[in-house]
């Protein structure tokens, strides 16, 4: 497939970039040989091929999720700026400008 100048400049204009003179001909080589490959892919038998999910067989292994009580609830609220007897207090941040 062929692309024009004007093409790259639409791209490029677009894209917030910015081609003159040997990288704006340069572009537009390397966009006809993307599409052009593109075009290739439609040649490729694919009958019978499942999709695939995952380019690798691994699996990420996890630890078990077990809850543990490393502080208490005291101690949480120890160092705390404001606090109420369960809670820490903050400021309210939804609904505050008015």
């Amino acid at each position: 497939m062929k692309i024009s100048h004007e093409t790259v400049d639409n791209l490029a204009k677009l894209s917030r970039l910015s081609f003159e003179g040997e990288a704006k001909e340069s572009m537009r080589v390397d966009l006809e040989n993307i599409l052009d490959m593109c075009e290739k892919l439609k040649d490729v038998n694919t009958d019978g091929v499942e999709p695939l999910i995952y380019m690798t067989e691994s699996h990420t292994i996890l630890r078990e999720d077990a809850v543990l009580q490393e502080i208490t609830h005291e101690e949480a609220l120890k160092n705390a700026p404001k606090k109420d007897s369960d809670f820490f207090r903050v400021p309210k941040v939804i609904g505050g400008h008015e």
